[in-house]
């Protein structure tokens, strides 16, 4: 079955203004951000357009609140799950920045991350975020939809794509992708090989004029 997912990072949250950690902080939309969430959900309905649609999304309230008017554009419910939430920073979610700044631990350049506590109490390593982000992709691609959107986060998009390339668990440590927020990435894959695809990556041109 050809398949098409569309991978949107939430909209700005009060935690982008804030200048504080997000993580599982469960900050909420900024009234730009529900400006671009109804823009989002535009574009969304255009790329979709006729198509059976399933959304899935982060349960914290800056996904769902994204996830809501796309819901309303297609005509359906939000399936929310925690397994698509953020990379938990422990102790530092809501506090100042500069304070994981201060508190974080980096590694040496040519060391996997792969377990690294990073020095914060509570935080998720890459491990926890790929095994958990891994089992919530299983569950959405075992189901039996043609196109299915995902609301998630601007850390945990490089782990729904890493999931949906069936990379293992150990790629966590290297890979890394810097979308922005308010963004649409599309992965394809073909009826004809089963081929796997990142057609496009953190597309904007919807957000163009939303201020």
């Amino acid at each position: 079955m050809a398949r098409d997912l569309f991978v949107v990072t939430h909209a700005q949250a009060t935690h982008h203004i804030e200048g504080v950690v997000g993580g599982w902080h469960d900050s909420e939309l900024t009234p730009l951000g529900r400006r671009q969430a109804e823009a989002i959900a535009t574009r969304i309905g255009e790329l979709t357009a006729g198509a059976a649609v399933e959304v899935w999304s982060s349960d914290l309230k800056r996904a769902a609140q994204t996830a809501a008017p796309i819901c309303a554009q297609l005509g359906v419910e939000a399936r929310l799950t925690p397994g698509l939430r953020e990379k938990s920073f422990g102790v530092a979610g809501g506090r100042p920045v500069a304070w994981l700044d201060e508190h974080w631990r980096p590694t040496a350049p040519d060391d996997c991350r792969l377990d690294h506590p990073e020095g914060v109490d509570g935080a998720e390593t890459r491990r926890d975020l790929m095994t958990r982000v891994t089992a919530a992709m299983d569950e959405i691609t075992a189901r039996d939809c043609p196109v299915q959107i995902i609301v998630t986060h601007g850390f945990a998009l490089t782990f729904v794509i890493a999931a949906w390339f069936r990379l293992p668990v150990e790629s966590a440590g290297w890979i890394g992708f810097r979308p922005l927020s308010g963004g649409i990435t599309h992965l394809q894959q073909d009826d004809r090989f089963r081929d796997r695809s990142l057609l496009s990556f953190n597309e904007q041109a919807h957000l163009a004029g939303v201020s």
